[in-house]
């Protein structure tokens, strides 16, 4: 007969074992919940903001972890260069809105590689690493104007918005996400920053008359330039895409996209496009092309696009 001191004592121990357990779940969780680390700040030149998808705001220095979802903010004179896990590097120009939309790398399962970036405005430079390397598919770069796919490349890309509006509506989705109905009311839905209520009309197969009223309008440092998408390849192969169409620019092409009706084009020469980070921001190419250390070397790719 089982002595009743030594049932409790067992029953109370399971109790125990079943509580501990149902603990370590719960903790793992919670742990899902909070965002995965996919990169670092490496170099930084004044206030860069990460917005968390939780809704908390932190300013980040160098040394910097950048999550999953995080929006990443430039300040005015603020060149930021993050390098991600797979060795991938993108470094912010001043005034510039980055988002990380999806990035997922693990070395040994390249079937779950993700890489895709949301330019809301500003500029970026992107350099490609593993990932972009051995999926080249999986890399995206989200524009309100385009969707920037890669074949091995280093680039430069400059967002210029034609509204305030436009950016807002733009934060709640990215390029990939929107169908034609959604693209059609936000086009309708824009309006110039002059106070005007009339809607601004896009002829699909033009930039536009429009593009160069709004272009003087323009308070994101443009230079006069008509809003829109701004592409250069410095090295490799990049192809922007939207619903008027593919355009491929190789290595020394610039590229122009007025909106995410209209097709890509291809420019003659530099439409003045500024990037011109401190010259600490050196990046190094490894011989296969891909991100490699932070120091100086033959592959320094800095320089100013003009």
């Amino acid at each position: 007969m089982t002595n009743p001191t030594n049932f409790i004592a067992i029953k109370t121990h399971l109790v125990w074992i079943l509580l501990c357990a149902l603990f370590a779940v719960g903790m793992l969780s919670a742990g899902s919940v909070y965002a995965q680390t996919v990169g670092k700040v490496i170099d930084l030149s004044g206030p860069l903001l990460a917005r968390k998808s939780g809704g908390v705001v932190k300013v980040l220095t160098q040394t910097s972890v950048v999550e999953q979802g995080d929006l990443l903010e430039s300040e005015k004179n603020t060149y930021a260069r993050i390098k991600f896990i797979d060795n991938s590097e993108i470094t912010l120009r001043p005034n510039t809105q980055f988002r990380i939309e999806n990035f997922s790398f693990d070395e040994a399962r390249p079937e779950n590689d993700s890489s895709v970036f949301g330019l809301i405005k500003g500029g970026l430079r992107s350099i490609t690493g593993l990932l972009g390397k051995r999926n080249k598919e999986k890399y995206k770069l989200n524009t309100p104007a385009a969707t920037i796919g890669i074949r091995g490349t280093t680039f430069i890309a400059e967002y210029l918005p034609p509204t305030t509006q436009n950016v807002a509506l733009y934060l709640g989705t990215s390029y990939a996400a929107r169908d034609a109905d959604r693209i059609d009311n936000l086009v309708q839905s824009m309006t110039d920053d002059t106070g005007g209520s009339e809607p601004i009309k896009f002829d699909p197969w033009n930039a536009g008359k429009r593009g160069v009223q709004l272009a003087q309008n323009n308070n994101e440092g443009g230079g006069g330039r008509n809003p829109g998408l701004y592409v250069a390849v410095l090295d490799g192969t990049i192809a922007a895409t939207n619903a008027g169409g593919t355009q491929l620019y190789t290595a020394g092409q610039f590229g122009y996209v007025a909106n995410f009706v209209t097709p890509p084009i291809v420019l003659p020469n530099d439409p003045g496009m500024i990037f011109t980070p401190p010259a600490s921001f050196s990046t190094t190419l490894s011989e296969d092309g891909t991100g490699g250390g932070s120091g100086v070397g033959p592959g320094d790719v800095d320089c100013q696009v003009r």
